[in-house]
């Protein structure tokens, strides 16, 4: 039959839908009065390559672990009032900004922020400076397989200590959207200093509800509550253990025997096809649906037969539309 290329990606949309997660509902939960206390225990990603946020290439080995530790300018809003698919734009460290002009962004800073309590930064407050050396270090370093979502930003300044400015080249539609990514930790520069890079464990300090207390290569992550996290009251739990299980019907088991507080798979989903068993096992299990958008690319060692070749690469690329 003849078949559009329109057709293919809505079935190709239809059929990431039928193999869409599901996640227990938070609904009834939000209806409770959280209490201070316990540990979240979650299957989740090992740091293969370090808890650099602009020196990783697979980073969602580290988004949820950066995710307990790091604060962003802005971040996507969570919680039970959020409609799955859309994402809402709201304050994290800036309390507040304004857009003065197309290609102009000033951010306000909340006052009191303070990184976690850990050498060499100890615990200092953070500033627009600190904000300032994150996104020119974003941009300049070495080996950002993501500095692209920033190339419209020509200048950073600290206007003052809890002022920053954004000058773009252009107007960009996406740059709160892009602030709010999981690549847009703000780190502090004693710690790049001292180390290097952020790579090492030692190196995993910011100003986030939980702190990172211990790392076991594939095995766990233990994290800390931060008892001077700006936001008052939180977090409510006072640990996260994140256990490293690659085997997908392990991790499941695990799931169903009570090892894990969350849904086993990433983002704290059920797969469909594991779906029916969950339910006999959790008579209980509340779930919603969402679609999931997945991507592909491929790389080539360009100094290498036969991608030397830009005719071969040329080929590989309309092999696979």
């Amino acid at each position: 039959m003849d078949i559009t290329r329109r057709d293919m990606l809505m079935l190709g949309g239809a059929a990431l839908a039928a193999a869409t997660a599901s996640r227990l509902d938070p609904a009834p939960a939000e209806a409770q009065t959280p209490k201070r206390g316990g540990v979240f225990r979650i299957r989740g990603e090992d740091a293969a390559s370090g808890f650099d946020p602009h020196l990783v290439v697979n980073h969602h080995r580290i988004a949820t672990n950066l995710s307990f530790t790091h604060s962003r300018l802005v971040r996507v809003r969570s919680g039970a009032q959020v409609k799955p698919g859309t994402m809402p734009i709201e304050p994290d460290l800036a309390e507040s900004w304004t857009q003065p002009s197309e290609t102009t962004y000033v951010f306000k800073l909340r006052k009191g922020v303070r990184w976690h309590n850990k050498p060499p930064v100890n615990g200092r407050e953070l500033t627009g400076e600190d904000v300032k050396y994150t996104y020119e270090r974003f941009l300049t370093v070495k080996g950002n397989p993501n500095r692209s979502m920033l190339e419209q930003v020509e200048k950073i300044e600290a206007l003052d200590r809890y002022t920053v400015k954004f000058t773009l080249s252009e107007p960009s539609a996406w740059l709160l959207d892009y602030l709010a990514a999981t690549v847009m930790w703000v780190v502090p520069k004693e710690a790049v200093e001292k180390f290097g890079d952020l790579k090492r464990a030692e190196a995993c300090i910011g100003t986030g509800p939980w702190m990172l207390e211990r790392y076991e290569p594939n095995v766990r992550l233990t994290f800390v509550r931060n008892p001077n996290y700006f936001m008052p009251g939180l977090p409510h739990a006072d640990g996260v253990e994140v256990s490293v299980d690659e085997d997908p019907s392990a991790r499941l088991a695990g799931w169903l025997a009570g090892k894990y507080d969350f849904a086993p798979e990433y983002g704290q989903c059920v797969r469909r096809l594991d779906l029916d068993v969950a339910r006999r096992r959790k008579p209980n299990l509340v779930t919603q649906d969402f679609v999931v958008l997945f991507g592909g690319y491929t790389t080539m060692k360009l100094d290498r037969e036969p991608f030397k070749d830009v005719r071969v690469r040329r080929a590989l690329a309309l092999a696979c539309n």
